[in-house]
């Protein structure tokens, strides 16, 4: 498989790269997208296909779960059974932005999604290529890391490249991340947050944005 790179340097003048990259994610491909933490490996996450190819493309086990990720708050209905007032506090404080939140899943929502658990992660990037390919795909993507497991996480398309040549087809090119670390992950499924991984968001702002 040849895998292309595309730079897209401004959203509303790339619109094509944009058109394109959705295109092929609602037909079940796998594409490579920036964030504001790393370069994420995107796949149609209502599709069980797609998300299996995901998984083998990073080499992944089919028991570790993959987070959602969405536009708008608005789209977190359709992922969420239910979403209690600390998760929307968080939404409403940090997204568009570096944290994860973990819900109870819907039905509809494929359990080759989240590792047969029944609960999802949902995170809304804060990056503008990343957004319109979500509002573009008009689907949730699957969109972890853009690396084979174990390996570097990647801040830029040539790494990506590196390590998926010929595992992918295409790779948006946005530029190096600004973060560099992974997002903050929070469960609110019980009474109380839990962090299950510490990333760009402390434990301390999570705490003080849920108390209020």
């Amino acid at each position: 498989m040849e895998t292309k790179i595309i730079s897209v340097n401004d959203v509303k003048k790339d619109m094509g790269a944009i058109k394109e990259a959705a295109k092929m994610l609602r037909e079940g491909q796998l594409v490579a997208i920036p964030t504001e933490t790393v370069y994420g490996l995107a796949a149609n996450g209502l599709d069980e296909v797609a998300v299996r190819s995901l998984y083998d493309a990073k080499e992944r086990p089919y028991y570790k779960a993959f987070s959602l990720q969405v536009a708008d708050v608005a789209m977190v209905q359709d992922i969420a059974a239910r979403v209690p007032d600390m998760a929307l506090r968080l939404f409403e404080r940090f997204c568009p932005g570096p944290i994860t939140i973990v819900l109870p899943r819907k039905k509809s929502i494929p359990k080759g999604v989240t590792g047969g658990k029944a609960t999802v992660g949902i995170r809304i990037p804060d990056n503008e290529i990343a957004l319109a390919v979500l509002r573009e795909a008009g689907v949730p993507l699957a969109v972890p890391s853009a690396n084979i497991s174990a390996h570097p996480s990647p801040t830029s398309a040539q790494m990506v490249y590196d390590d998926m040549k010929g595992r992918i087809p295409l790779i948006l090119d946005g530029g190096t991340c600004n973060l560099g670390i992974e997002s903050t992950i929070v469960d609110c499924t019980g009474e109380e947050p839990m962090i299950i991984r510490h990333g760009a968001i402390s434990e301390r702002e999570v705490m003080d944005c849920v108390k209020g």
